[in-house]
This record gives structure tokens, sequence and C-alpha cells, in this order.
């Protein structure tokens, strides 16, 4: 099934973060402990998460992967958001690391300027990632996966901190020591954005919330399909890369079972070339019962 070969592909990119930040995280905390510089090793702590984060992305693609069972008719698709979760919270945590602990290195009157080589490794860093994030992103829009987008987002921030961590150890070897502190506090605020926005996504799917956008797109698609009179009812959620769609739709009374299954085929049809990924059962009822049902309530 395309779907399945879809999150064995993922796992490609899920790999290629978890050796990127292997890399990179060993080397920033290395130079930034030599080269004393406080940003730096606050960037590498933060890539130590990432390392979990993706490793908790890898699982979760796997998982996904089990087909359907008796305790989970719809597959094990979520899986991959319950790790979107996890890896948010393990950020979370790293996130408010980082700031306590440089909030107590800033009382510390000694402010003992980086070494240029710790500006390097920030900026080799920053185009390492970048890279990542490209390859991550577009791998994501290829195989429709909130789990590989939702790694790429994280892999385009921690460029941008290797970027902040830059700056400020630029700043503190030109006279300006504490600004390398002030970056590392940054990073950390920009660590815990990062995994509130990758909790508040994952949170939306478990708790089956649904693009209003798409589903108001589903609806005129479905409002269009020849035959169908009336759209009544459509609810979706996301399980995964996956969307399950249920419609109600009213029809002529006086077709026959064959012709109303033909109209559900069409209606199917119509949403799989909108969203191959979109699982959709429909609900036929007769036009005239509706309107008789309508009736009984207006007052």
């Amino acid at each position: 099934m395309e779907l399945y070969t879809n999150l064995r592909a993922g796992e490609k990119g899920a790999w290629l973060s978890i050796g990127t930040y292997i890399f990179l995280s060993a080397m920033k905390l290395i130079v930034g402990y030599v080269g004393t510089s406080s940003a730096l090793m606050a960037d590498g702590l933060n890539n130590t998460t990432d390392i979990i984060a993706s490793i908790a992305v890898l699982v979760g693609l796997r998982i996904s992967q089990k087909p359907p069972d008796s305790n989970h008719p719809y597959g094990h698709l979520r899986a991959e958001t319950v790790a979107s979760l996890v890896a948010s919270f393990i950020m979370m945590g790293v996130g408010l690391q980082v700031i306590v602990s440089t909030i107590q290195n800033l009382w510390n009157q000694t402010h003992e300027a980086p070494s240029l080589l710790t500006a390097f490794v920030a900026i080799f860093s920053a185009v390492i990632m970048y890279g990542v994030y490209r390859y991550n992103l577009a791998l994501a829009n290829r195989i429709k996966s909130s789990a590989v987008k939702a790694a790429a987002y994280d892999n385009r921030s921690d460029a941008l901190v290797s970027i902040g961590a830059a700056i400020g150890i630029f700043g503190a070897i030109f006279g300006v020591p504490i600004l390398d502190k002030i970056t590392a506090l940054i990073v950390g605020i920009i660590i815990i954005k990062t995994a509130i926005e990758i909790f508040w996504e994952a949170v939306q799917t478990l708790t089956d919330a649904f693009d209003i956008d798409e589903a108001e797109t589903l609806w005129k698609l479905i409002e269009n399909v020849e035959e169908v009179i009336s759209l009544v009812d459509l609810k979706g959620r996301s399980h995964g890369n996956m969307s399950f769609i249920d419609v109600t739709v009213t029809v002529n009374p006086q077709l026959n079972v064959r012709e109303s299954h033909a109209i559900t085929e069409k209606i199917e049809h119509t949403v799989k070339h909108f969203n191959p990924y979109c699982m959709v059962l429909v609900h036929i009822e007769p036009h005239e019962l509706v309107q008789a049902t309508e009736e009984d309530y207006h007052f």
C-alpha cells in the first residue's frame, strides 16, 4: 500500500536528522566548552534533545506502519502524532534548563570572550541544518507526513538558533562578552517556542480538530457531484497523514440500491482526486425524508 511505502520513506528523513544532530551536538558541546561559549553550548544541548525528538519521530513512523487490528480498526497512524507530542515535552524541558542555567551564569561577573572558532562552528552548523530542513520539507510534502514536516520545522528552527548563536559570539568577541549569554537565553526561548508549536499541532490532531479550509473545499466538491441533491453533514479527523471523512448526502428517493451506490463511488473518486490520502464514508438519505424531518422541527 502506498501509504505504508511513504511512511517507510519518511524514516530516511528521521535517520538523516538523527545522524546530523549526533555529529553537530558533539562538535558544539566540545568546541563550546573549550572555546568558552555559552551560546554554542546551549545550541549543542538543544541538538541533543533533537536527537531524542528525532528518535521519537522514527519510532512513531515505525509503529504507524503496523496494519489495523482488533483494537485499532483505523490502524496505528496516530503513533507519529503521539511521538511528536513526546518530542515537544523533551524540547520544553531542555529549553527551560538552558534558560535557568544561563540566568545563573549571568551573575558570574567574569565574562570571558569566546574563541573565534566557536562562531565558525555555529555558522557551519546553520548551513548544514538548513540543508537538512530543505530535504525533510521536500520529503514531507511528497509523502504527506505531518511528523516529517514537524521534524523539518525543527531543523529550520535549529538553523536559526545557530545563526543567532553566531551573532552573539561575534558580539562577545568584539567587546560585549555578556552578549554571548544573552544569546543563550534567546536560544532557550526559541527552543520553548518550537516545542509549544509542535505540542499544539499534535494536540489539535489528537483531539480530532480538522482544517476548516479543507473541510470547506470538500463540502463544495461533494455538493457538485452529479445526482447529489444536497450535502447534509460533513465531519473529518486526521490520523497521521491520513484523513477520514464522514458525509451525509441526499439523493433522489426513487433511485435503487445500485444507482445510489454509484453515487457514493463518484463521491469517493472526487475526494480521492482532491486528496489521495483521504478515506470517505458516505451515508445516503432520500431527499424527501430529510425535507420532512426539517419541516417537523420548523416552528
